[in-house]
């Protein structure tokens, strides 16, 4: 199984992005954490703001809402997944360098846009893959990165 966790992305175009993103490359399920939005408001309604961008995606990618990112990692690590956080660390990888051949369950973790993925949540990550930055600025849209990661570990 292929999973998303998605560690306070404040974005609700940026989550619905992830989640076609997600359809693309055959995710099965994207956990929510913290203050992620959902694809249904307060009162259990379809955002309208997040179906524009999801296309869809969200009645096909099934997705649940943890709030603790730590807590949700703890019990995928219980079902045998292998957790992967896009982020730049000084223990960081190149995201081509990233192995799952043989992996069978994988999570993809990916953080707020301004902070990343939170120190405690990389702390029990079994990898962190980093996008090597060329040019002036230091990181990518949460979206863009998730994006070049998924499609280049998976090998879609």
């Amino acid at each position: 199984m292929k999973i998303v966790v998605l560690d306070n992305i404040r974005s609700v175009y940026n989550v619905g992005s992830i989640f076609r993103t997600a359809n693309a490359v055959g995710i099965e399920k994207i956990i929510l954490c913290g203050i992620t939005p959902t694809p249904l408001d307060k009162k259990g309604l379809r955002r309208k703001d997040f179906a524009k961008v999801a296309l869809g995606a969200e009645d096909t990618v099934a997705w649940e809402y943890v709030e603790s990112t730590v807590e949700a990692l703890r019990g995928l690590h219980k079902e045998e997944f292998y957790t992967i956080a896009i982020e730049q660390s000084e223990t960081s990888i190149d995201y081509k360098s990233v192995d799952v051949q043989g992996k069978e369950n994988i999570a993809f973790v990916i953080g707020s846009e301004v902070d990343g993925v939170t120190k405690d949540v990389l702390g029990i990550c079994d990898v962190i893959a980093e996008i090597p930055m060329k040019g002036t600025k230091e990181s990518l849209n949460v979206t863009i990165a998730f994006g070049i990661a998924v499609y280049s570990i998976l090998g879609v």
